[in-house]
């Protein structure tokens, strides 16, 4: 909400200088203007809807039509109480006017002084119906009861005035709001009656209608590794925990989800059977939930309720009743623009357990990034043990690698790969990252990467599209392999790059990818390092993605990348790094292994060797 002050508080001149404000900061964005007071309720959605039956191209000054005291019978000012609505057309016309009428027209009242200065300049007086269309108000009278107002003119009204309070100002918008949820309701039966009269005479005939009417039909799953597993729980406590543990206490959303929806049970039950039975939830015995993508969230409750009749009876029974929360209408956010030429500028951090996958990942790079010419650096970045770091001298760890470089610098002779030298025990992301965000101008856009991922155009594009500067930050989920030995036991490996999907599988442990900007980066650190003040240990249990979803305040969009495929290799898990960093590392290798079916093969194929 924008507010503007004026500096005068004569009435005559205050509406002057607003309708020269909405010319002169509105006028060429909009094609309708709605002008009312602080003691006027309108329907802004009624409102919309009414213009959207108008033509822009016509002057229109549409509102309470009010004769001038005194004046022309055939002459009607629109009533500020009740609002009024302004085209664009009639704005621009009347704006060389204002200063003319602002000296010629003496009046007490605003709505009448602009009623005048449009009669007289424009010829175009003040109407309550155009175009089929009515502009229908209601006043209210004193003492009035909103929730007991029943009449149709109250009912269709665009504006109430006069608005005493601002408790009734609230009294009338949930009045108002209760009108359209009703009116809602009866156009939703309305469409589900004719979805059964039409559904009849479809091939498929009555069978065809889904439940509820109006929904999508439920996922088919086409083998049993699709099929949506139902999430079980009680009024306290939930059998299927984020953290995979087997029971957890109800809280939160959840805990607030399923009170709602054992309300809203109770609610249906009593409008279905009321007046002849009652019913009042005694307890929820057993409670299934699954998330079904084509339709919403599904429900299956039993309920433990009790039953009273009209003369007072009362009778306990159990009832599964059967419910779904639907997808809502899809919001469109909007975003700031960005393009693909941004230069990428990947950082690779390098210990001694990676060397044997460094020479992939360089010709990957070269081959993809290099040959194609992307518009994409590396920098990398050799972590040394302080062991090896005292012998660098006599034995350097990393000087294959260095060899490796340069002879990519031989190949293309406009190409530098720098590096970076670092001596820790601990090769926390955070530190590293610091080390690598000080040698970089603030607008770079880094991709954090890791020794096993095979770089290509099509994610590096990606990369560019979803990071936007002090906006959002992208952690892809790359996709792993399993374990080749595994999943084949000898035989011959899918050949086609089509196929890799059935063949491993999208790691969410894994947070080791990440695009952002150094200045969106340099931001959060720097929060980061008010709060945890000089206690450099803290870093060791943190990652990047830790530092930007606590202090950075942007959106960090996380998403299966199916461009970013990693080979299948058993991890070095560092113990030195917080536990939860260490279990996250742990449970990736367990899970980059296989599948549970390759799992199972295996092992039985195991216990028929044992057994023979």
């Amino acid at each position: 909400m924008v507010l503007v002050a004026h500096g005068d508080e004569r009435p005559i001149w205050l509406m002057y200088e607003t309708m020269n404000y909405i010319h002169q900061h509105f006028g060429s964005d909009y094609d309708w203007f709605y002008i009312m007071q602080d003691d006027t309720y309108a329907q802004a959605e009624q409102v919309k809807a009414l213009v959207t039956h108008l033509s822009i191209n016509q002057d229109v000054y549409l509102g309470r039509a009010e004769e001038f005291i005194g004046g022309d019978e055939q002459a009607r000012y629109c009533h500020g109480g009740f609002g009024y609505l302004l085209s664009r057309s009639l704005l621009l016309k009347l704006h060389p006017h204002l200063d003319s009428c602002r000296n010629e027209i003496l009046s007490v009242r605003p709505d009448e002084w602009l009623g005048r200065c449009i009669i007289d300049f424009l010829g175009i007086t003040c109407v309550s119906q155009l175009q089929g269309q009515h502009y229908r108000t209601y006043e209210l009278a004193k003492n009035t009861e909103p929730e007991k107002e029943e009449e149709e003119d109250f009912q269709a009204a665009l504006a109430v005035h006069p608005v005493s309070d601002m408790t009734l100002m609230y009294r009338l918008h949930k009045q108002f709001s209760r009108i359209q949820l009703d009116r809602v309701y009866q156009e939703i039966q309305d469409l589900q009656m004719q979805i059964r009269n039409l559904t009849a005479l479809t091939p498929a005939g009555e069978a065809g209608v889904t439940w509820p009417v109006g929904i999508n039909a439920p996922f088919l799953p086409k083998s049993r590794f699709e099929v949506i597993s139902w999430d079980y729980f009680t009024e306290q406590h939930l059998f299927s925990c984020p953290d995979g543990s087997p029971k957890c206490e109800l809280s939160g959303a959840s805990k607030a989800d399923v009170s709602e929806i054992i309300e809203s049970a109770v609610e249906q039950l009593n409008r279905l059977y009321q007046p002849l039975l009652r019913f009042s939830k005694r307890q929820l015995l057993n409670g299934y939930r699954r998330f079904d993508p084509t339709r919403g969230m599904e429900y299956t409750l039993d309920l433990l309720l009790e039953a009273a009749t009209q003369k007072g009876h009362s009778h306990v029974l159990a009832k599964r009743v059967s419910l779904v929360r639907p997808l809502s209408k899809v919001e469109i956010i909007p975003m700031p623009y960005v393009t693909e030429a941004t230069r990428v500028q990947l950082v690779l951090p390098l210990t001694v357990q990676d060397l044997d996958f460094v020479a992939n990942f360089l010709d990957m790079f070269a081959m993809n990034t290099l040959d194609t010419h992307d518009n994409a650096l590396l920098t990398l970045l050799f972590i040394y043990h302080p062991y090896d770091a005292q012998r660098v001298g006599q034995m350097d760890v990393f000087a294959g690698v260095k060899a490796m470089v340069g002879e990519l610098e031989k190949r293309y002779a406009d190409v530098k790969i720098p590096w970076i030298s670092v001596k820790t025990e601990v090769p926390s992301q955070v530190k590293l990252m610091d080390i690598v965000s000080k040698k970089h101008p603030v607008d770079t856009l880094f991709f954090l990467a890791s020794v096993w991922t095979e770089i290509n155009m099509e994610f590096l594009n990606r990369c560019r599209m979803n990071t936007i500067s002090n906006w959002q930050v992208f952690f892809p989920v790359h996709f792993q392999e399993f374990n080749p030995a595994l999943v084949y036991r000898g035989e011959q490996t899918a050949s086609s790059n089509t196929d890799f999907l059935r063949d491993g599988h999208f790691d969410r442990h894994s947070f080791a990818e990440a695009c952002f900007y150094n200045s969106d980066y340099m931001t959060a650190r720097t929060k980061l390092a008010a709060d945890i003040l000089d206690r450099d240990e803290v870093l060791e249990s943190m990652e990047v993605f830790d530092v930007f979803l606590h202090y950075s305040g942007l959106h960090l969009f996380r998403a299966v990348e199916p461009g970013l495929v990693q080979k299948y290799t058993l991890r070095s898990c560092n113990p030195r790094l917080s536990e939860e960093l260490y279990h996250r590392c742990v449970l990736s290798n367990l899970e980059g292994l296989a599948s549970r079916s390759h799992l199972a093969m295996a092992l039985f194929e195991q216990e028929q060797a044992n057994s023979t």
